[in-house]
């Protein structure tokens, strides 16, 4: 669903379970181009549920604010550790072997511990500022890459600055500041 007032679009995301999305960091930037190219804008506004996303179109690239993002202490869940991050949705990320995330989504991501379920990554820090992860998206299943995971993942452990999080589709970059996160990726017309 798509409704648009100038340079601000309201969007929904229906997962293909046939849940809503609270917010898609990938749906909104693709959103963002399009807005963009639409109304001849360099920067737009793209609202998903209460909150409204920030979008700049830089060198063919979208660079989003996104808004907060919290990371909670330590949980542990069947022996499994991970860090609770809000984006907007839940997260729930794990350090370890990215392969694991066949094992470790499901297991996760419809916990009683989460009980709208949660969106799962398992990530690897690769060097200062690189991190590889996988992605569990609830109410998906394994995806290619995630927006939102992306900032999960880089404030889970990173923190404050500049992180590329690099998934199986692609490598996105992520700057939190002061609490706020801000993603950049490709947002591209194909066919």
């Amino acid at each position: 669903m798509l409704d648009v007032h100038g340079a601000e679009a309201e969007i929904a995301v229906w997962n293909p379970d046939g849940s809503r999305a609270e917010l898609s960091g990938n749906g909104t930037r693709i959103a963002a181009r399009w807005l963009a190219e639409r109304v001849g804008a360099d920067e737009v506004r793209i609202r998903v549920g209460d909150r409204v996303t920030r979008a700049r179109i830089l060198n063919g690239l979208v660079e989003q604010e996104l808004g907060p993002v919290n990371v909670g202490a330590p949980e542990l869940v069947e022996g499994v550790e991970f860090l609770p991050v809000s984006v907007g949705n839940p997260h729930a990320v794990v350090l370890g072997d990215p392969g694991e995330i066949g094992r470790l989504g499901p297991l996760l991501e419809g916990h009683p511990r989460f009980p709208d379920g949660t969106n799962v990554q398992v990530a690897r820090v690769e060097d200062t500022g690189r991190v590889s992860a996988r992605v569990w998206e609830r109410g998906v299943g394994e995806t290619k890459s995630s927006g939102t995971s992306a900032v999960a993942v880089a404030a889970a452990t990173q923190g404050e600055g500049e992180t590329e999080v690099a998934f199986p589709g692609g490598t996105l970059r992520v700057r939190i500041e002061e609490g706020l996160a801000f993603l950049t990726g490709p947002a591209e017309r194909i066919g």
